[in-house]
């Protein structure tokens, strides 16, 4: 079966991420039907340092114990669907740093976006579909955008419009799509990395 992140980009105090990710979990399972099985990453679970591997993660994979950790979560999905907002036109820094944490365990994985803020964090994600790029993923693209005046009541209760249901429906039908013809590309990528341990 297809697994799934929904990555929870947001570590801070108060955030709306985790509602919203739950969300997004809930409306894609519902769609995709036993088809795929969609699972929750929480950025703020494995309490990630800076960045603090002496070798980029392009070169060699790290060594530390919440590196390995984290590597292994990531290398066990297929594809993710990444939940942000967005700070000063940008994505939140804990998921920037998430992300530069590794390289091979993004590669020949699709990944599509929902983003939430004032204007639905489309100058986030569109940072974020730059740096897909350069990490070898597949970036799709129907994307979710949220915005606090419309989705939020009094900017705060998530409470998202019927609208964005299909939009979830569609983004999700590309990704499974993107991630049954990546897979030949996944299992080279996976043999590679096997013959490389950590």
């Amino acid at each position: 079966m297809t697994r799934i992140g929904v990555i929870i980009g947001s570590t801070r105090p108060g955030r709306k991420g985790d509602r919203v990710a739950a969300w997004v979990r809930d409306t894609a399972a519902g769609h995709a039907g036993g088809t795929a099985d969609f699972e929750l990453v929480d950025v703020k679970d494995y309490a990630l340092p800076l960045l603090d591997e002496a070798v980029p993660a392009r070169m060699a994979p790290g060594g530390r114990p919440h590196t390995r950790r984290w590597a292994e979560r990531i290398g066990s999905y297929d594809a993710f669907v990444v939940v942000t907002p967005e700070y000063n036109a940008a994505p939140p820094a804990a998921l920037t740093n998430a992300i530069d944490y590794l390289y091979a365990e993004w590669g020949g994985k699709p990944v599509g976006y929902v983003g939430y803020g004032v204007f639905g964090a489309v100058m986030a994600v569109q940072k974020l579909r730059a740096q897909a790029g350069v990490l070898r993923m597949a970036d799709i693209g129907p994307q979710v955008a949220l915005t606090l005046r419309e989705d939020f009541e009094n900017f705060a209760e998530f409470r998202p419009r019927e609208l964005h249901v299909s939009e979830v429906h569609g983004l999700v039908d590309e990704l499974l799509a993107w991630a049954r013809a990546l897979a030949p590309l996944r299992a080279r990528s996976r043999a590679t990395a096997g013959s490389h341990p950590r």
